[in-house]
Order: structure tokens, then sequence, then C-alpha cells
């Protein structure tokens, strides 16, 4: 029945193509052309050997109300977001990317904010404003710029200073006691100097219901955030600078326990856990382009960073099997900083193009990591109860003969990364191309910490469960890696065919969890890299200007995938125990079909659509701790085997000075997994979502009044889970609405 679905919808969308290809085309029926920088060179999409989303105009203002990393996911199949700790967004594409809460573990998919890599899972949950596109790449990548990657790319791109750059003031109001604001203005001082500054800031109350304490543990949001930049046009060579600054300032929403019988967008939380954040965002960076003969020298230094202090209800009830000494609270207290710099020399050649780059980058990460039991003095780190983990953590000789409280982890990690990577394209003929890339990454990562736990008279001891060796240590790893890509092009009357086959990898790294014992900072206690070689297949066309479409198979070889899996350590006398840690499994595979296609049938209408079938499957025969029995033949997590999404947009008159624009869409999910077990307790039920807005605007005036509207399904979902005295999940907010006032000039 699956293949037969795929090939009905293969067939939808080729059937299309041909019935539209024999219209005449007018020029107001003509859809906008879409260009990607995704290479690093502005290019047609339908003219990139591989599959990228493009997110822009009508699709990106349906949701700019209310923006985040997160919602990217509605408008696009094949990607999904694990949501963890309430703000830490990872994206998975086509099933490949771990999911854990942890922010040392970086992403699968590289996220970069205007080409600057955000290393980080905690810097992709901020804020998106004055946006001018969203490029989404599928598949490994490294040999164009940037970071290596094991699943593609996610590229936010704000809104540059130009001469003609929009202006514009916006207001407006919505449920849940929301207030937002943004606004952003420009403008070209002289023929060399042109600048841009936008700004943003949401303030809500809490969205889900608690039905057993404070109101605030639904989740509090107050955001600002601002961004600058000044474009210097000098003669052969352009300077852009840019700098930003956004603030998290509210609560985040408490986890909810599978133990409790509550309803939809309900949690219960006894409160103790609620903590207002303090999250503070930074960069800045310059990119210089300059012509340098037949050669184009690009240069992109960035600083990046973040101060953090957030946390949560850790175990998502008042009291676990109404048990008020199995409470636990968790804080995380977090210091950041990344300097990168990237060069890359391109130029056309008498076979096609070339491109030469090198990417630097360094980087300090901190955290001290708490959990306890009630209410935390902050002087002292005592709860009013010890926390259920404590004592079992305080080793054969404890330092003292009170109880253990409350257990602190700290963790310092610094890594340092030196790549170089290149890329041809060849033209054979004037139909056939091939484009070659290779990439050689070298990564160095230190890391040391300590576990601790505070007795009730104020003695701090090391962590030492078992009686392995107190948890102190550090540890370092030295990764060399190549990886390359290959893709052959054909250009036909009707479209372009091509096939492509990519290899790519994810670093690995120190676990960020509470340390136990000396074993935690052991190579046993650390997780190593995965790797991924896709192999995909696809057809582009546009028929004609106002139809395009395209069509896409592939497959990924996933080696070593980062998961939650039990390791084997060992011990003084020669034996082993087994431990619950993030480590690496042995493999897996994900494979499947993909459609896309826009069409304006007239001038007013434009609708647009895709479709992603997708398989995913573990395969473990290693059996550490029941490993194989536990994850052999599962699905990979956020993962569905269906994703589908159909949207548009109809412009229309109410009279000769009013018009309006009305916009729709939505995205249906089959069923996925939280993570790689593959429980069905542990799972999303399939839904959809659908977001609108209707939008009426005022001839000669500037001014536009928006209605819009986001989850309009009301669909209660998790976003992310963990398993902890039960098992806890993070929940999708209700939905939501609310209308805004814009004035552009």
């Amino acid at each position: 029945m699956k293949t037969l679905r795929i090939v009905l919808s293969a067939s939808l969308f080729a059937g299309v193509g041909h019935a539209v290809a024999q219209d005449d085309v007018s020029a107001d029926r003509r859809l906008d052309p879409v260009t990607v920088s995704v290479t690093r060179i502005e290019q047609a999409v339908s003219d990139l050997p591989a599959s990228v989303s493009v997110l822009d105009g009508a699709r990106l203002d349906l949701a700019a109300s209310y923006l985040g990393a997160s919602d990217l996911t509605d408008l696009a199949t094949g990607v999904e977001a694990a949501i963890a700790n309430g703000t830490q967004v990872a994206f998975q594409i086509r099933g490949i990317g771990a999911v854990d809460h942890q922010a040392l573990t970086p992403s699968a998919a590289a996220v970069y904010s205007d080409g600057v890599f955000l290393a980080t899972n905690v810097q992709t949950g901020l804020m998106l404003y004055d946006l001018d596109r969203v490029e989404i790449l599928k598949g490994p990548q490294g040999t164009l710029y940037g970071r290596n990657a094991s699943s593609g790319a996610v590229n936010l791109i704000s809104v540059r200073p130009s001469e003609d750059q929009t202006r514009y003031v916006r207001a407006g109001v919505g449920n849940f006691d929301r207030y937002d604001a943004a606004a952003a203005f420009g403008d070209t001082l002289n023929d060399v100097v042109s600048y841009r500054i936008a700004g943003n800031y949401v303030s809500r109350g809490p969205v889900l219901d608690n039905v057993s304490g404070p109101a605030a543990a639904g989740g509090e949001t107050d955001q600002i955030g601002v961004r600058g930049g000044l474009l210097f046009d000098l003669d052969a060579s352009d300077l852009f600078l840019s700098v930003h600054y956004e603030e998290d300032n509210g609560i985040n929403t408490m986890p909810r326990n599978d133990s409790l019988s509550v309803g939809d967008f309900e949690i219960s939380s006894e409160g103790e856990g609620i903590q207002g954040t303090d999250n503070a965002f930074y960069g800045a960076s310059a990119e210089y382009t300059r012509e340098l003969g037949d050669w184009t020298l690009f240069s992109l230094t960035a600083v990046e960073g973040y101060e953090q202090n957030y946390g949560f209800d850790f175990d998502g009830t008042p009291g676990p099997f109404d048990t008020q000494s199995l409470n636990a609270n968790l804080a995380y207290d977090r210091d950041y900083v990344q300097v990168s710099e990237e060069l890359r020399l391109t130029r056309n050649t008498g076979y096609g193009t070339a491109l030469y780059g090198l990417a630097l980058s360094a980087d300090e990460f901190q955290q001290r990591y708490a959990i306890w039991c009630g209410v935390l003095d902050p002087q002292t780190l005592i709860g009013t109860c010890p926390y259920v983990g404590a004592p079992g953590r305080v080793g054969p000789t404890p330092a003292s003969a009170g109880t253990a409280m409350t257990l602190v982890t700290d963790i310092e990690q610094s890594r340092e990364t030196f790549a170089l990577f290149t890329s041809h394209q060849f033209d054979l003929s004037e139909a056939l191309q091939v484009m070659i890339g290779a990439r050689l990454t070298d990564e160095s990562i230190e890391g040391e910490g300590q576990g601790l736990h505070v007795f009730d008279d104020g003695v701090v001891g090391f962590n030492n469960r078992d009686g392995l060796g107190a948890a102190i240590g550090q540890n370092t790893i030295n990764e060399t890696r190549f990886s390359g890509n290959m893709a052959l092009s054909y250009d036909l009357p009707v479209g372009m065919v091509y096939a492509s086959l990519a290899n790519g990898y994810k670093s690995g790294g120190f676990n960020g969890e509470v340390a136990n014992n000396a074993a935690h900072y052991s190579d046993e206690g650390l997780f190593g890299a995965e790797e991924v070689t896709a192999w995909e297949a696809g057809f582009k066309s546009a028929p004609n200007p106002r139809y395009s479409y395209s069509l896409a198979a592939f497959y990924l070889d996933y080696n070593d995938p980062q998961a939650r899996i039990f390791v084997s350590f060992d011990l003084p006398d020669g034996s082993q125990i087994t431990s619950n840690s993030l480590s690496n499994l042995d493999e897996a595979e994900s494979y499947g079909l993909e459609a896309e296609f826009s069409l304006k049938p007239t001038e007013a209408l434009t609708l647009n659509g895709a479709l992603t079938l997708n398989e995913t499957e573990i395969n473990q025969t290693s059996n550490i701790g029941g490993n194989a029995a536990l994850f052999d033949g599962n699905p990979l997590p956020f993962a569905p085997d269906t994703s589908l999404t159909l949207g548009g947009s109809f412009a229309f008159d109410l009279t000769e000075r009013i018009s309006a624009l009305a916009s729709l869409h939505g995205k249906y999910r089959s069923e996925y997994f939280l993570d790689a077990e593959g429980l069905h307790a542990r799972s999303q039920d399939g839904f959809a979502t659908v977001q609108a807005a209707l939008d009426f605007g005022f001839a000669g005036s500037g001014v536009t009044v928006s209605l819009w509207g986001r989850n309009l399904t009301d669909e209660d979902y998790a976003v992310s889970g963990y398993g902890f005295i039960g098992y806890n999940t993070f929940r999708s907010e209700p939905r939501t609405f609310g209308a805004s006032l814009e004035y552009a000039f």
C-alpha cells in the first residue's frame, strides 16, 4: 500500500505539470523567481542538484507575528524539531539528528544566522524577526561553507540594508495577554553607506493551565531583540557590519508527567521549580567581499555568545506517585562564546566554477547544573527535602554523616576547529554538469568537570557512585575527518534531472548531565561522532513561469547515531557495570520520496505544497545492557512516515481603496517517536496544524491591519520528552490568535 501511495503521489505532481505547461502565461500570473544563497552564490533553486526548501514571501509573512525557530517546521516537510527544556531547538531532517536535552550536543542540522554558524542548540531557540527568507538544505553538507553537518543546513537570512529596503512599525495584541511590537528602519546615507535597524518585542502570559499550583508554571514570555547593520559599497568591494542582542526574561513552561490524569494543555506542578529566566544572546560580524581580478574573495569574521540562567520542575508533578520526597527541580547556569573566521575564494573558470575555503572556529562553554528537592536556598544550595538521587552518589566513604540533599555538576568544554574545503562545477556540455566537493576537518575538544553533592550540614563531597572514584576529571577528543560530495545534473527540455552522493558527520563530545563518578570523564563516558552517507536522485521542472515542481528519492546510511543507550564501564577489580548514557548506536537507515510544488493559476491565487514519505530503522546488533532488544528495528525519533504541507494565498479587493490578502497553511504529521526506544508510550499520534492570516491594506496610506491564527486545530502534542520517575513531555502551545496594525513607509 505504501508503494502505491508513493507512485500515486509522484504521478499527481507530474500530471499537474503537463497540464499547466500547455497554457499561455501572462506577466501578472507569474511566480516570483526563487533564488537561494545556500551555495553562497545566488542561484535559482531549480538549478541546484539538491533538495532545497525556501520559505519566503507570503509563507514567512503568514507567521511574522509569532515566528520562532520551531515554527519553521510547520512550513516544510521532512523537517522536524525537538524542543528540549522548553527552548532548545534541535532540527531533525529526514530523521537524522540526536534527540537530547544537553546544550553540549551539537545539532545534526547546521543552523546559520546571516552566514554565522550557531554551534549549540540553545542559540537556535531565539525568536526570529525581520527575515528576508529561510533556506533549508536537506542532506550532508560542508564543502561549500561553514561547518560540517550530517543532516543538512538551515539558513536564516535577515533583510539587509539597500536602496529599496522596507521600513515599518507594527504593534499587535493576542490571546493569553499577548502584546508585541516590531519595527525596522533604514536608509542610504550616500552612494557608499546604507544602514538598517530592526527590533522585536513579545510579552505573553501562561499558555498552559496549571491545575495544581501557580499559573506561571504554564510559561510566560518576555522577549526583546534588536539588530543593526551597516553596508559599505566600496570600489571593487563591499563591507557589511552587523550586531545583534536578544533577551529572554520569561518563565519556561513546566513539563507534563505521563502518570497524571490531566486534560489537553494542562500540567500539574506545585510551583517550587518555577524560576524566572535570565537569558541574553549577542553577536557581531564583519562580512567583506572583494574582486581580485578573476577571483572573488569572501571573508566572514564573527563573535557569538550567550549567558543563560533558567530551570523548571524536573519531575513534572506536585510529587511523583503522591510522594513529596520524590520531587525534583533543576536549574542551569551557562556561559558560552564562539569566535569564527571563514575565507572563500571563488572564480569562473574555463570549465565552470571553482571554490576554495578555510574555516576556523574556537568556542568556550561553561555550565553549572543543579538538581534538588523542594525550595532551594541559593546561598547554601540546599533544598527543603533531600533529592532522591543524591544519597546514592555519596560513595563508600561519605564526606559527612549528614543527608545528601542536592546534586551539582560543573563542566567546562573548549572546542577548536580547522577545516579546508573546496567545490568545483564542471560544465561538460551545455546540458551536463558535474559538481565535486571535498572537506578536511580537524577538531579538538577538551573537557573537564566535577560532580558534587551537598549535605544538609553544608559539607560538599564528590560524587562516587558504585565506588568508581571521585567524579572529577578531564579528557580530550582529537579527530580528523574527510568528507565530500558529488552531483551529476543534466538539463532536459522539460527540466533538470540529477543524482548526488554526499558524506557528512557531526562531532562527538562530553556528557553535560550529572557526573556520577570518575568514569564520567573516561573514554566510555564520552559520545562519538556520527556519520551519514546520502544518495539522492531527483527531477526539477518549471514548465512555465507560473508553475514549478520537484521530485526526489533519497537513501541515507546513518553510522553511529548519537542516542541514550546502555554503556559498559570497567570496575577497578576488572569487572564491568552498565549505565545509561549519551553514546552511539550501531547504525540506522532513512529512505523515502519527496515532492514539492508552487503554482500561480491566477493573478490573485498562489498555491504551494510538499509531501515527504520517510521510512527509518535502527540496526542494533551489539547487546550491552540489552541494547539490541531495546533498539533494533525501531524507527528514528522525530521521523514521521508521512508529512504533508499545503498552503496558499488569495488577494482580492474589498473596495477601490481596500485590498485584502488571505493566507492559509497546514501541515500533517503521522505518528512519530520521542526517543530511540520506540515505545508507544513515548510516541506522538499523528496530527495536523493550521496557520492562517487575513491582511487588509488601505491604498496610499501604508497601513495594514492583520488578523492571524496559529495551531487553529488546537492540537495538544509533545515537542520533546525525557525519562525521570515516569516519562515527561514538553507540550505544544494551544490555539493562539491575534491582530496587528502596521505602518510601512
